[in-house]
């Protein structure tokens, strides 16, 4: 048959035919369901490199491509041309939003974004100093004592609150870990402002709601910062089966709180070879240097003897440019521009881009710069604390979190998540 595939135990001469599935785009895949009961065997697939492991309709990746898309629309279509929330509205609705359905659902994250009182008293428990990435997991997952009723999947307000609800108050809780580690007073949400200026407000402000003073008046939030964090948020919305989001349906497939099951997704992403790797791509940069640096840097990259790996190239799933990081790029020029930036940091990494972009090395093996090696160097841009890097990820990806848990937990066919193994012990 012309939509199966036959496997031969070479061993025996014993076949096994498979359905061929097709997607609309990307590579077909081979449905071994029945594998184990058919043959007795597992397959082996360390990392899942070749394993797909659900169905989706949210988020397609073509790696040789460079290709990234959210319900069919192409990432470079969404980033800086529509704003975060209006993606938000794309991934959970399945639709780009309406002009007044965009200003509903923007009015209602607003009012959603504060938090229960009894939240600010567990941020109160942690010590000054704790990584905000640590109090922000704890406070999502105390997010489900608070709303802790059975969801019921067929109410569809209640679910849609559920979803909208998180998106909302995730930068409240960010913003309220960061000022936990600093030792200074948590700073309400303003209704009067959009959510991605709220949170850099709520990251700014002093006590009763001041930004800081200059010789002309108290210091704004320029449209220019609260554009770029906004594309920032929407390049980071949801990436398809990576090691978070795979942790978020794992856990749901357990019929665990949805807000326990994105609180495991913040601790996947808190990894440095995932959601930390911008932290990582500043601090080698601080370590290179100078420019006169640069080109003996590179040089221990291509050392195979050498331990020196250079951060922010390359990708597990990219084989050509990164779209995201592409994106990027032209953001961190306008901003270099707009903002007057001039700084050593920027003058490395442009450095590090040039020598890296113009030798064979790189290039013959798909080593290009990822979001991760653009994305440090714009929020160093915009002020934002290295240690916040992580958390801004997870303000952006919770809609995709929350997303594929939704497309889960409504999947009939969905089966709690048991891989198996190759034991080799005694």
């Amino acid at each position: 048959m012309a939509n199966t595939m036959t496997l031969v135990d070479n061993r025996d001469g014993k076949k096994f035919e498979y359905n061929i599935m097709s997607g609309t785009r990307g590579p077909d895949v081979v449905d071994i369901r029945s594998f184990y009961k058919d043959s007795g065997m597992f397959t082996y697939d360390p990392g899942y490199t070749s394993t797909a492991s659900c169905e989706s309709k949210i988020t397609f990746i073509d790696g040789e491509k460079g290709e990234l898309r959210h319900r069919g629309y192409a990432i470079a279509d969404l980033a800086g041309k529509h704003s975060y929330l209006d993606v938000c509205y794309l991934l959970m609705r399945g639709k780009l939003p309406t002009p007044e359905a965009s200003k509903n659902f923007d009015l209602e994250i607003r009012h959603r974004s504060f938090l229960n009182e009894g939240i600010l008293k567990i941020f109160d428990a942690f010590p000054n100093h704790a990584h905000p990435m640590a109090t922000l997991g704890s406070a999502v997952m105390a997010l489900s004592t608070f709303y802790k009723e059975h969801l019921n999947l067929k109410d569809e307000a209640e679910f849609k609150e559920m979803r909208r609800r998180i998106v909302a108050k995730m930068p409240t809780i960010a913003a309220m870990a960061y000022r936990n580690s600093i030792g200074v007073p948590a700073i309400y949400p303003d209704v009067d402002r959009y959510f991605t200026e709220n949170f850099l407000y709520m990251l700014r402000a002093y006590p009763g709601g001041k930004l800081k003073r200059t010789l002309t008046g108290n210091e704004d939030i320029k449209q220019v910062e609260v554009d770029a964090l906004d594309a920032i948020f929407t390049l980071h919305a949801d990436h398809e089966q990576n090691a978070s989001t795979t942790s978020v349906r794992n856990i749901g497939s357990t019929g665990a709180h949805p807000y326990v099951a994105i609180s495991a997704g913040i601790g996947a992403l808190w990894g440095p070879a995932h959601g930390g790797a911008n932290e990582k791509v500043i601090d080698q940069l601080k370590l290179i240097g100078d420019v006169s640096n640069v080109d003996s840097y590179i040089a221990k990259a291509k050392d195979k003897n050498d331990p020196f790996r250079l951060m922010g190239f390359g990708h597990r799933v990219y084989k050509n440019r990164d779209p995201r990081a592409e994106a990027l790029k032209g953001l961190q020029d306008k901003l270099r521009e707009e903002l007057n930036l001039d700084s050593k940091l920027l003058e490395v990494a442009e450095a590090v881009e040039k020598a890296a972009l113009s030798d064979d090395y790189f290039k013959d093996r798909g080593l290009y710069p990822n979001i991760d090696f653009y994305s440090g160097v714009i929020l160093t841009a915009l002020k934002i604390p290295v240690e916040m890097f992580t958390p801004i990820f997870v303000i952006g990806r919770t809609v995709g979190w929350i997303t594929q848990w939704s497309e889960l937990v409504q999947d009939p066919t969905t089966k709690i998540a048991r891989p198996r193994q190759l034991y080799t012990g005694k």
